[in-house]
């Protein structure tokens, strides 16, 4: 929790001032029982003096000013409750930010360490938690324990007899606290970690409603809701037992503190040893002490309860990017030119994924890559931007190491595809503008041409105004493709990879789309992923993957004639040339 203190730096003004006014809250709130001590004295002394209109003079002199002070306590109280505000949700604010500048700095491998639902878990439900436990802090953690003490000073300064109970019931409080306050830590742990379950659950539900409903899933999707919600809150409430059983116990001590003062202060007041004026004050201080020593525990409760919640994002803010920029990095990169020398990686160690890899690619060519399933295909592409870095050997592009090479200038040299094709909620031209936010619509309107996305996007009433929805709902797999392809032409790379990206659209339009990437980007370097020969026969070259080796790498028509495993994946979608897909059936 400490270590996190660093982010309310921007709002320390109003982390220490609050504190400063609850000192100033408690102080005018410990004169107010004196006053009311001697305002019963006062009346107690009308029978014996028998002068009335002076005791009701002194009276309401004492009365205006125990409302003085109350009135002074409350502008304190109230001042630093806004002020304990700011800082609080300013300090939410910055370790939100944190988090996701943290998380923009990460590696795909980095990412892989944490679920998605977790890191929203962590940025949500645990950044509020400690939020609350800071403004907890800043408005009690000078306020109750100077409470505490003062009270408990100026009791047993009035009354060391009454006051003697304390020193049974406070140990007690306190030993319950400390064997307490380890089990629940644990426990809560456990529970935020249901917390990423659950998160998970709905992310995956909503995310993907349109299978579920396609599937008639929703029974089964509503049962495993109704578990991973049950599982949560049977954490949450083995988690909240101690505090369930706890509180209870703690009030019951609380009931006997005060049933015992109340006997020894009854004694005492008939021994007139104690006087009804002091009584009446030590009570209200006893009160003060009890609901001081009350608020201490619910605080370090909630303590307790955000380490938890505390470790959790300080294990996100430690985190280190696999992946950074080299010393004296490399600002600009020249051409599209790449190469791999025996390059090998493997996302767990002792387990290689490619292995041995060595080929290269000139500038402006365009170059396809086949394989199995899970033979490696997007592992290769993904080195070229250093979405994850080799094992061994070295990948250059423009005949430099791309480890050499700023992670701004290289990615920003470089355009992917990926297999699953994202936009985001918002118009065409918006999301047509990630790859470049000062495009003009000339250059929107060219980037569709070439992705033969323009068609379809000028027959919306809306044109390039139209607005998607979330996750682009309102347009079908192959729309959707294209437009990430025009996206990612908008870049203007030196290196294009399409990782799958034309797996949705007939290869009539497949054809086009290649046609048009050849003629009007040259000079840019084409990397094409693919399941179907048609989409890769008119590359430079063809790069055979299988097992994540290179098998074979030559022009369809030199793997034709001497590549049997080519040569059979050619036949075998020979056999289904006459399909839909041959036809131009999708969209």
């Amino acid at each position: 929790m400490f270590k996190l203190l660093k982010y309310a730096k921007r709002y320390r003004f109003f982390a220490l001032i609050s504190p400063v006014l609850m000192i100033g809250e408690v102080i005018f709130e410990l004169l107010i029982p004196q006053v009311m001590a001697d305002i019963v004295e006062t009346i107690n002394g009308i029978s014996v003096s028998g002068n009335k209109e002076e005791a009701v003079s002194t009276i309401i002199m004492l009365g205006v000013k125990m409302l003085g002070l109350a009135v002074c306590s409350l502008f304190c109280g109230a001042s630093a409750a806004i002020t304990a505000s700011f800082a609080g949700m300013g300090f939410g604010a910055e370790i939100r930010n944190a988090l996701i500048r943290k998380v923009q700095t990460f590696s795909f491998s980095n990412i892989d360490r944490f679920s998605t639902a977790s890191l929203i878990t962590r940025t949500t439900t645990d950044v509020t938690t400690v939020q609350n436990t800071f403004l907890m802090l800043i408005r009690g953690l000078f306020r109750a324990p100077i409470m505490l003490v003062v009270a408990l000073t100026i009791c047993i300064k009035k009354s060391a007899e009454v006051s003697s109970v304390f020193a049974v019931s406070l140990p007690i409080m306190i030993i319950a606290l400390a064997i307490a306050g380890p089990i629940a830590l644990k426990r809560f742990r456990a529970m935020l970690k249901m917390f990423d379950e659950f998160n998970a659950s709905i992310q995956e539900n909503f995310a993907n409603i349109r299978v579920v409903k396609s599937f008639v899933r929703s029974s089964h999707e509503k049962k495993k809701f109704k578990k991973a919600n049950d599982d949560l809150m049977n954490a949450a409430i083995y988690a909240e037992k101690i505090i369930i059983l706890g509180e209870p116990a703690l009030m019951l001590l609380m009931f006997l503190t005060i049933l015992s003062i109340l006997v020894i202060s009854t004694k005492a007041i008939a021994e007139q040893t104690l006087a009804v004026g002091e009584f009446t004050a030590i009570f209200t201080y006893i009160m003060q002490i009890l609901m001081s020593f009350l608020f201490t525990i619910l605080m370090l409760a909630q303590l307790f309860m955000s380490e938890a919640s505390a470790k959790r994002i300080h294990e996100v803010l430690k985190e280190e990017p696999d992946i950074k920029d080299p010393e004296n990095p490399i600002e600009s990169v020249s051409d599209g030119s790449i190469e791999f020398k025996d390059v090998s990686f493997a996302y767990a160690k002792g387990k290689d994924v490619l292995d041995g890899i060595s080929f290269k690619i000139e500038s402006g060519e365009m170059v396809g890559i086949m394989g199995a399933t899970g033979s490696a295909k997007s592992s290769l592409v993904q080195l070229i931007p250093r979405l994850y870095d080799v094992d061994g050997g070295e990948v250059l592009v423009a005949g430099k190491n791309v480890k050499s090479y700023s992670l701004e200038a290289l990615r920003e040299s470089v355009s992917m595809v990926l297999q699953k094709n994202v936009l985001f909620s918002g118009t065409i031209a918006e999301n047509l503008r990630w790859g470049n936010e000062n495009a003009t619509d000339e250059e929107l309107k060219r980037a569709c041409r070439i992705a033969d996305a323009d068609s379809f996007v000028e027959a919306f009433p809306d044109g390039y105004n139209t607005d998607l929805g979330q996750g682009g709902v309102n347009v079908s797999g192959g729309q959707k493709q294209r437009l990430c392809i025009a996206r990612a032409i908008l870049k203007k790379p030196k290196i294009l990879i399409l990782d799958d990206s034309t797996s949705a659209v007939d290869t009539a339009t497949d054809a086009r789309i290649r046609e048009g990437l050849r003629k009007e980007i040259p000079d840019t370097t084409k990397i094409i992923i693919a399941q179907r020969i048609s989409s890769v026969s008119d590359c430079d070259k063809i790069v055979l993957l299988e097992g994540g080796k290179i098998n074979d790498i030559g022009t369809h028509d030199e793997l034709i004639e001497r590549n049997e495993i080519y040569r059979d994946i050619f036949n075998s979608q020979q056999k289904g040339s006459a399909d839909f897909d041959l036809q131009g059936g999708a969209v």
